[in-house]
């Protein structure tokens, strides 16, 4: 097959963000031509003269339509590209010389219809960014999913890095209204319909994701109350796993309750514990602060992600109320028609 790639990128008041990810992709050492295709969701902020800059060194197609959320304006973004595989990205990250090139070899060589990649923290991010990054991707934390080699085949791939084919998205539909949980939505859609996903480890972008403590704990509070919604519409992909964030922070309150009647083991297990994510942390970024930093990175992940999956399930699962019902932040009412 002959592959013409377009990236798809939704922006949402972030003008600065698409400049930076522009000039990384002015680096990518990829000699076919490709599109880029932005698309500015509602925003209060254009990021159109920005765009603009870069027209006489990239083909980009910029859009601007009401706001609708990622998910449709991926879609509307695909059913106006050129190209026959598209390559999504979020507008917070940025691009290694290489990425295309990756791509490009692997999917020649083991095409599949869509494809996730990893993510990393950039030289050039902040210490918290870095923090949050490593809380996001370790084996310690998530269990290292997003870059993890055997997780190859039946991958849930992730839009903030992700490929699918012109053919794929034209059949599923593309992405739904719920945000998150948009992308692994189709993920698991894409694989009912009998299309291949995989994971392109060397693939990898530089994520920014979120820059402070709270913009972080609502992100991943929204990441866990999405997951009983997607378990209700996809029973089979449910996991024990998905528990776990739950399951650790009520053991460590539970931990914190018995220390007080003198029976301090399993809190000394929680102690241990963030002490080897601190030490983790530390060496792999080679920075003391990154280490004490991503301690409270991980503990706020596990309460965001863990209290928002408890009170999801509650809700979903065991009162068996309608998710747009009980949870309409999740949901964009006014989908545009692409």
């Amino acid at each position: 097959m002959d592959l013409k790639y377009s990236f798809i990128i939704p922006v949402f008041n972030r003008p600065e963000e698409i400049r930076e990810l522009l000039q990384s992709m002015l680096q990518l050492s990829f000699e076919a031509a490709f599109e880029v295709v932005i698309i500015e969701d509602g925003s209060t902020v254009s990021s159109e003269e920005v765009v603009s800059e870069f027209k006489d060194q990239l083909q980009i197609n910029y859009y601007s339509k009401p706001n609708s959320g990622p998910g449709n304006s991926r879609n509307y973004g695909m059913a106006r590209a050129k190209g026959n595989y598209f390559l999504i990205l979020d507008s917070d990250v940025l691009l290694p010389s290489d990425y295309l090139q990756q791509v490009d070899l692997f999917l020649k060589n083991s095409y599949c219809d869509c494809f996730g990649g990893p993510d990393a923290a950039h030289e050039s991010f902040s210490d918290l960014q870095k923090a949050i990054d490593y809380s996001m991707t370790s084996v310690l934390t998530t269990g290292g999913i997003r870059g993890k080699k055997s997780s190859v085949n039946k991958f849930q791939p992730r839009s903030f890095n992700m490929g699918i084919s012109k053919i794929a998205f034209e059949k599923t539909g593309g992405f739904g209204r719920i945000h998150p949980g948009e992308d692994p939505d189709l993920s698991l859609r894409l694989i009912i319909a009998n299309f291949s996903t995989c994971l392109i480890p060397e693939a990898k972008v530089f994520h920014k994701r979120r820059i402070d403590w709270t913009k972080f704990y609502i992100q991943v509070k929204k990441f866990g109350m999405v997951r009983p919604v997607l378990n209700k519409w996809h029973p089979n992909s449910v996991k024990i796993t998905y528990w776990f964030p739950s399951v650790f922070i009520v053991g460590l309150g539970l931990a914190f309750i018995l220390a007080i009647f003198g029976v301090n083991m399993f809190l000394v297990i929680y102690i241990l514990y963030f002490g080897i994510i601190g030490i983790d942390a530390a060496v792999r970024n080679r920075s003391m602060k990154i280490g004490i930093l991503a301690v409270p990175a991980v503990f706020i992940q596990f309460l965001g992600y863990g209290y928002g999956f408890l009170k999801s399930f509650w809700q979903i699962q065991v009162l068996n109320k309608n998710e747009e019902e009980v949870f309409p932040q999740l949901f964009f009412k006014d989908a545009q028609q692409v």
